[in-house]
């Protein structure tokens, strides 16, 4: 009897052994499965930031080719960085909204006759009311909002918002014209000629740009 209660304990240790040996192995196999998966959708979301920054990085050739290479990569970073802090902006409406109001030169120093300044054509007032609302000091107009990072950032806060609120032709709209004009569109079920005649031009011409960038690999 003795004996037998020798085999049956040490065949219970054995079965323990053999059985936690098998579960270690699938934890390990669970654990690198879920480490692939991990790295799989890292380099996914790499290569599709890669590929956005390119993209960007070819629109901004094509208007201004003698960009410096640094300042390229910088307001390229900005603008995806943009398109992931406000889901409502993609980096086609950035760029589309870029072109458009920079004269399709991509000159982050234009000045219009109306004293719009920067990439994203903000008004002084405008700026530093948004730049509030960031992580930056606001010093002057002309150093601030000649920065392009710094015009990226207010510039894409305040067509989020006016999005957010006005949907997108309307947000396009009260970006040229002014939250006003639109408000008084809406109330008269969009009627195209309550809106100034250069927004009128102004939203079919940035989302004809935003449609081709879209339609552009």
């Amino acid at each position: 009897m003795r004996v037998l209660s020798f085999q049956i304990f040490f065949t219970v240790i054995f079965l323990g052994a053999l059985l936690g040996r098998q579960f270690s192995a699938e934890d390990e196999l669970l654990e690198f499965e879920a480490s692939l998966k991990s790295v799989q959708s890292f380099a996914k979301a790499d290569n599709e930031r890669l590929l956005k920054v390119k993209k960007v990085t070819g629109i901004i050739d094509n208007f201004n080719p003698k960009m410096a290479t640094d300042l390229k990569q910088a307001i390229t970073t900005e603008i995806y960085n943009m398109s992931i802090k406000y889901p409502n902006l993609d980096i086609e409406l950035i760029c589309a909204t870029i072109t458009h109001e920079s004269a399709r030169t991509w000159n982050p120093a234009v000045v219009s006759k109306a004293g719009a300044i920067g990439l994203m054509q903000i008004m002084p007032a405008t700026g530093k009311w948004l730049a509030k609302y960031e992580d930056f000091e606001w010093q002057s107009a002309e150093k601030t909002l000649v920065n392009p990072v710094y015009n990226i950032r207010l510039g894409s806060r305040y067509l989020s918002a006016l999005i957010e609120t006005y949907d997108l032709d309307g947000g396009l709209a009260a970006y040229n014209g002014g939250e006003k004009r639109v408000g008084m569109w809406l109330a008269q079920n969009k009627l195209d000629s309550v809106l100034w005649p250069e927004t009128r031009k102004y939203v079919p011409s940035v989302l004809e740009l935003y449609n081709e960038y879209r339609n552009t690999l």
